[in-house]
């Protein structure tokens, strides 16, 4: 055999220094539970599970529950409950585990920890085994880790999953590549495009993975506020904008139409205000017709209009919909003009 040569460099190169998880956190509920709740750090922990997950809460109630964090997986809308520990696991935390299983319908259970025993390990796995599919249990260990004098960085290591989970994800994707159509794959092709863009870009709104549908939901920082983007090959046109749903989706509607005036000069637009009628969504939106969405040539001016449009929502919408309080809202107050246009594009 030949002599194999090494490349060399000038450059130094430092050594992976693992960090005491209470250099950064002092205390669980005060600092470690907060900085997890971050929408970046949040998706550090959904992208490690292959979930898509979005903040509902800390502390939060849940029937007779209190769960460190609350979220939604917006994928299917299922609940997602983390217990978090900055120390190794222990039995009171397994205990508040199983309860949560035991009643709630449809649940993904994430508990995080320092470092998991091997008993608490194995009653993951076996909870795992006894349950169906829609009670699921993860272990995540936490760690920290720097070079040198940078900044510590995060990792999170599986140490239990569900019976399966990764090789079901890749049958459930490829079956699902496998049964596209033409007009299918356009969709997912497209939004591909928009993911790469937006992460080029880094702006306020976080790229998603494709999905197969028209429309495609990005999180604002609050749940049942969404923005949305559509690209609809039977009207020949793609639109963005917030869409608004749950028990109090009109009377959120309401106060954001208050605010119309300022909201679209601060849009530099007009935009579409859809109540949606005989339905529990709410709509603002604009839209962009006559485009030739079959011909991949025309995506670029396409995709970067939308991308600007998402931003833009983000930008207006976000800080106003943080403290929008539904009591505010007066039910006797004159209903919206009727004249409003309906969104087509939704």
């Amino acid at each position: 055999m030949g002599e194999v040569t090494v490349a060399s460099t000038s450059e130094p190169m430092g050594r992976l220094e693992r960090v005491d998880l209470n250099e950064a956190w002092e205390t669980e509920d005060g600092d470690f539970t907060p900085w997890l709740a971050s929408e970046d750090n949040i998706a550090l922990l959904g992208d490690t599970i292959g979930m898509d997950l979005e903040v509902e809460a800390q502390e939060k109630q849940v029937g007779p529950f209190r769960a460190d964090i609350l979220c939604l997986d917006t994928a299917d809308n299922h609940w997602v409950l983390i217990e978090n520990q900055l120390y190794r696991t222990d039995h009171t935390h397994l205990g508040q585990l199983m309860t949560y299983a035991a009643g709630l319908d449809a649940v993904t259970i994430v508990w995080i920890a320092r470092q998991f025993t091997d008993e608490h390990r194995a009653a993951l796995d076996w909870l795992n085994e006894i349950t169906d599919d829609v009670i699921r249990f993860f272990g995540i260990e936490v760690e920290l880790w720097r070079i040198g004098d940078s900044p510590m960085a995060p990792k999170f290591n599986i140490v239990s999953k569900p019976n399966d989970w990764t090789a079901t994800s890749k049958r459930a994707r490829q079956q699902l590549s496998d049964e596209l159509t033409p007009h299918r794959q356009l969709q997912v092709d497209y939004w591909g495009e928009l993911q790469k863009l937006m992460q080029q870009r880094q702006g306020n709104v976080r790229p998603r993975k494709p999905l197969i549908q028209h429309w495609m939901p990005f999180a604002i920082g609050r749940t049942n506020f969404n923005l949305l983007a559509n690209f609809t090959l039977t009207k020949n046109l793609i639109s963005a904008g917030l869409e608004l749903s749950g028990a109090d989706a009109q009377a959120h509607f309401a106060l954001l139409h208050k605010d119309k005036e300022a909201i679209e000069n601060e849009m530099g637009k007009t935009l579409v205000w859809d109540q949606k009628p005989g339905t529990s969504y709410r709509y603002i939106g604009t839209a962009k017709d006559n485009c030739d969405l079959k011909n991949k040539d025309t995506w670029p001016e396409l995709l970067e209009w939308q991308f600007q449009e998402l931003e833009a929502y983000y930008r207006v919408f976000a800080p106003r919909i943080k403290d929008l309080n539904a009591e505010d809202y007066i039910p006797d107050e004159p209903d919206l003009d009727d004249t409003e246009e309906e969104d087509e594009f939704a």
